[in-house]
């Protein structure tokens, strides 16, 4: 059967459909709205016309409401901008729900990196048995982080889905609906979000998405590639940050860690009530509707009442359901008997924790703990820690920390400002989650900035202190910058050779999971470096591991592959080799990436299954291909130095953080109510270090500038151009999977600038020459590579993608244009009227919304 193209299906589903849909908006009955749709396309018209004249966005704006507008005030002339900002939002949210419904015809469901694919592909090399043995050990884990990125609410998210539902099924009535909804919704909340808000928001997804997806991709591999045998392995496990992560947000509380963890148990049991309420309609035999009946109500009852121990454990759970298939195959013909799987299937995967509730916090805060500790030790007369302990030795520390065991309670610790009580207050909850949950509910403490083997041994000495001898928790350091990484083998190393870690390991499968990247490592060492840093730890981290018979696997913040994310997630990790550990693929996943990666059941299906080919790919199909020579391994090198140089000098400008603080919308992120998390980590004066990785991505993505996706790259390439080398770096490029999918995501970051809108900065006083940097740099990139790709111009390869991200920017041009002549607007009134400076403040805020849900994996 032929099939179009993949940009031609995108045109006639996605485009076409957005053309025609977009136009109902104009039909709505809303006050204005008519004359907000009619003028909306006149004001893009003048904004690209405005553009390539090298109109600046205020001149633009002027233009249009002269051309177009009859002598309006400047009340008048701010609320339609506002109006637009609107109107925009949901142009933004449309097009989202199309492409979602579009997915599974856009996308070949049953291509290359799908189940059925690898299955096919498996048998066509005789390897179905290395395929069933790969699958009964290795592991997805996608982790779902609460970092404010994504700005629909919740209310929204639901109008989406439903807008995708009447999409498909072409219900223009119902569509109509739901734009009238849709336009009267609010898209910005008045405050901020609690972590436990937060929670709620994105175990939707858990509960609509992903149990269904991750059940139907389980019950596959079972069926079709282990003929219908169990499966002794998850496959897919699920993580979750929201109410665990502590590290820099003061509003994660134990309370709030509980909490969250009695969500997640009565959501994914109202799931299995859901489930089992449906089963009891066709189990309608004797001998198992009594028993189904009995479930059901057991179900509902924990379901409704998250603070009450349910009647039935999970194994209770389990074994009920293996009495009812032992019954309806030996008395009813096996009737239903693969609903009846599916159900098993599910318990089996989920469990009474639907997701692993990781704990994470900063070293610095445990040293602050340790102190409290040695504190609260003088008021007993014991010495647990000895006073003298930071001035002693890594190796008498070290060796402190191994031995040191004891029952602290949290109320021990009396300082008000301390975070020795919360640190361990943490601990007595995931001892509690355990227990309600299941060891799977909480078993993971990760450890940000983790800078030396102590790093690792203080929370370690926590959990023992804890009362908690043989503690059933994954110690995990979390490496993030560039000196952190490069220390991290010998770190490691260190720790394994600890008996006392050694024996912990031991108890943990001999299993060690290692997080590396995470949100600094772009912005303190620059795209190519951050990435080869990482790509050599892990090389290095496997060698050391592999040394010591410790599994290591590898857990990537913000989905692995380059500027935190985004991009071709599979491609690159089926690009890393036979020198790196492939147990599992364990990222993170927040934001906008969640709804436009995970969004839908086909779309989370059909990433997850990527994922998991990636994985299957590099250990059957490209095992030792993917190895880099050592001539391509020095150009790599040679390339990350250059580039590491050419974005240090560049970071250390002093016009860095003015440009940044000045001329973006730095400031405004924390002003947008979208997260709970401060935008920096402490209250001192702003600088890169204590500055989030969060508003440092997005205010580039604002500027569409996007410098973390590509500065140093055209610089570090042209200088093997230059001296005449250029045949090395084409040589790396056509031998390295993980080399081309970094320059392919560079070139992504480089589609979604727009320096046109952002030109009028050249000529600015201070901030000029800074400017000018940026922009040569862009066009040095974008000139090196397309000469070494050979396209004629940027994603050539991906003309779908290519095309989507065009459609998007121009959506929200207008939008931007408006954001730029606010800040304007705010740099000439700030010390002079206030009241008209906190008009356009509010204009600024307003527009980050739209912008930032347009670009979908920008952060």
């Amino acid at each position: 059967m032929h099939r179009e193209p993949k940009v031609e299906r995108f045109s006639e589903n996605v485009l076409s459909k957005y053309q025609i849909y977009n136009s109902l908006f104009l039909t709505l009955p809303f006050d204005d709205i008519r004359k907000t749709g009619s003028l909306l396309p006149l004001f893009l018209e003048v904004c690209e016309e405005g553009f390539k004249n090298d109109k600046n966005p205020s001149e633009i704006v002027e233009s249009f409401f002269n051309k177009y507008l009859d002598n309006p005030t400047e009340e008048e002339r701010n609320d339609l901008l506002f109006r637009f900002i609107q109107y925009i939002e949901r142009q933004v949210v449309l097009f989202d729900a199309i492409e979602d419904a579009a997915f599974p015809i856009v996308n070949n469901m049953d291509g290359i990196g799908t189940l059925r694919n690898i299955k096919e592909e498996a048998e066509s090399q005789n390897q179905k048995d290395k395929l069933r043995q790969f699958l009964s050990h290795f592991k997805v884990r996608p982790t779902l982080t609460a970092h404010p990125t994504q700005f629909y609410p919740g209310d929204v998210l639901g109008i989406i889905t439903d807008l995708d539902k009447a999409i498909q099924s072409n219900d223009l009535v119902k569509i109509k609906q739901l734009l009238s909804q849709l336009g009267k919704t609010p898209f910005f909340k008045k405050e901020k979000p609690t972590p436990y808000d937060e929670a709620v928001s994105l175990i939707w997804y858990f509960e609509n998405v992903f149990y269904q997806s991750v059940s139907k991709i389980y019950n596959y591999v079972q069926h079709n590639i282990f003929d219908g045998e169990s499966v002794d392995n998850k496959i897919i496990d699920l993580g979750f940050w929201p109410g665990g992560d502590r590290d820099g947000n003061p509003f994660v509380t134990t309370e709030i860690t509980l909490k969250v963890a009695r969500r997640l148990k009565s959501t994914i049991l109202y799931c299995y009530y859901k489930d089992a309420r449906e089963l009891k309609r066709r189990l309608t035999f004797e001998g198992v509707r009594e028993i189904m009946e009995e479930l059901e109500k057991t179900l509902y009852k924990g379901a409704i009442s998250p603070d009450q121990e349910i009647d039935i454990t999970v194994d209770e759970f389990k074994n009920k359901l293996h009495q009812i298939r032992e019954i309806i195959i030996n008395k009813h013909h096996s009737l239903f008997l693969e609903e009846v799987d599916d159900l098993l299937n599910k318990v089996n995967l989920f469990g009474y924790h639907l997701a692993t509730l990781d704990i994470r916090q900063d070293s610095g805060v445990h040293e602050e703990v340790l102190s409290e500790i040695i504190e609260v030790c003088k008021t007993k007369d014991e010495t647990l820690i000895p006073e003298n302990y930071f001035e002693l030795s890594d190796e008498e520390q070290i060796s402190i920390l191994s031995d040191v065991k004891a029952n602290l309670a949290d109320d021990e610790f009396t300082s008000e400002e301390g975070m020795g009580k919360a640190t361990i207050s943490s601990i007595y909850a995931m001892q509690k989650i355990q227990k309600e949950n299941g060891e799977n509910g909480a078993n993971r403490y990760i450890i940000s900035h983790s800078e030396k083997p102590q790093s690792i041994l203080e929370p370690f000495a926590f959990l023992r202190l804890c009362g908690w001898e043989t503690p059933t928790v994954d110690i995990i350091p979390l490496f993030e910058t560039v000196p952190d990484l490069q220390a991290a083998p010998s770190v490691m190393e260190t720790l394994y050779q600890n008996p006392v870690y050694r024996e912990h390991l031991k108890n943990r499968e001999d299993k060690q999971t290692i997080m590396l990247g995470f949100s600094d490592g772009t912005k303190d060492g620059g795209y190519l470096m951050a990435n080869w840093s990482i790509f050599k730890a892990k090389e290095e981290l496997t060698a050391i591991s592999r040394k010591y018979d410790i599994k290591v696997m590898f857990f990537d913040g913000r989905g692995g592959p380059p500027a935190r994310g985004g991009g071709k997630t599979h491609q690159f990790y089926a690009s890393l080799g036979s020198k790196i550990e492939n147990q599992q693929i364990q990222l993170t996943v927040q934001g906008q990436t969640i709804s436009s990666n995970f969004g839908t059941q086909d779309s989370c299906q059909y990433n997850l299954e990527q994922l998991i080919s990636a994985g299957v790919s590099n250990e059957l199909f490209n095992l030792g291909k993917n190895d880099l020579s050592d001539a391509d391994r020095e150009t790599m090198m040679e390339l990350a130095e250059s580039s590491y140089k050419t974005y240090m000098d560049f970071r250390k400008h002093s016009k860095f953080i003015p440009y940044l603080e000045k001329m973006s919308t730095l400031r405004y992120y924390s002003r947008t109510n979208i997260g709970s998390r401060p935008s920096k980590r402490n209250n001192q004066e702003l600088n890169l270090d204590n500055l989030r990785a969060i508003p440092f991505v997005g205010s580039w993505s604002q500027l569409k500038q996007n410098v973390p996706g590509f500065f140093g790259v055209g610089t570090a390439l042209k200088e093997f151009e230059d001296r005449g080398e250029f045949d090395k770096v084409k040589s790396l490029y056509d031998n390295s999977i993980f080399f081309k999918t970094l320059l392919e995501n560079s070139m992504m970051s480089l589609t979604k600038s727009f320096f046109e809108l952002t030109s009028y900065m050249k000529n600015d006083e201070e901030f000029g020459e800074f400017w000018n940097v940026i922009y040569e740099e862009y066009t040095r990139s974008k000139e090196m590579l397309l000469k070494i790709t050979g396209y004629k111009h940027l994603m050539e390869n991906e003309p779908a993608m290519r095309a989507s991200i065009q459609v998007r920017e121009r959506i929200v041009l207008p939008l931007l244009t408006i954001q730029q002549h606010a800040l304007r607007m705010v740099q000439q009134l700030e010390g002079v009227d206030p009241d008209r400076l906190k008009m356009y403040e509010n204009m600024v805020t307003r527009s980050l919304y739209g912008n930032i849900n347009a670009s979908r994996n920008s952060a």
